[in-house]
């Protein structure tokens, strides 16, 4: 074999090793990792708040290409927090009955709102990632224009 043919045979077998979809318990473990979804890389993200524009390991871009991409992983933040809170509130109700501490429940639970939305929202982002990897897997087409650096409207890929 020539050096020409491992190379390709080696960068086809690399790139069939990294098109594996993984099931969606793993893409959901490694997301609530702070991981890429897709590889299980880690240093996705530059801070607590702002994700990489692509995962160090794979190259996946982390907005898939879409400019708005998170939008929904806020809405998913928001519903998260405000339903652990719910249970958690109405269990302490539930125990202090009949003469539950209104005030405090008022103003521990308006300030556990608050911090659960900036805590969790990492978590969000890359769960939102995990979910729609799931829903669309990864082509091969489209992680190769995700590594080139593509821009939106230069191609049509199946998912946009």
């Amino acid at each position: 074999m020539t050096p020409a043919t491992l190379a390709a045979s080696s960068a086809t077998a690399s790139s069939a090793v990294s098109l594996q979809t993984p099931g969606v318990t793993r893409l959901l473990a490694r997301a609530l990792r702070l991981s890429c979804p897709h590889c299980g890389g880690r240093g996705i993200f530059q801070s607590f708040f702002a994700l990489r524009a692509t995962c160090p390991s794979c190259g996946l871009r982390l907005e898939r290409g879409e400019s708005d991409y998170f939008v929904g992983a806020y809405l998913f933040n928001l519903i998260a927090v405000e339903l652990i809170l719910f249970f958690c509130v109405c269990g302490f109700v539930w125990f202090t009955w009949p003469n539950p501490p209104w005030d405090a429940i008022t103003y521990i639970t308006g300030f556990l709102m608050l911090a659960g939305c900036l805590l969790c929202y990492p978590f969000a982002k890359t769960t939102w990632l995990a979910v729609d990897l799931a829903i669309r897997p990864l082509t091969a087409e489209e992680l190769a224009w995700h590594r080139e650096g593509g821009e939106m409207g230069e191609r049509e890929l199946p998912h946009l």
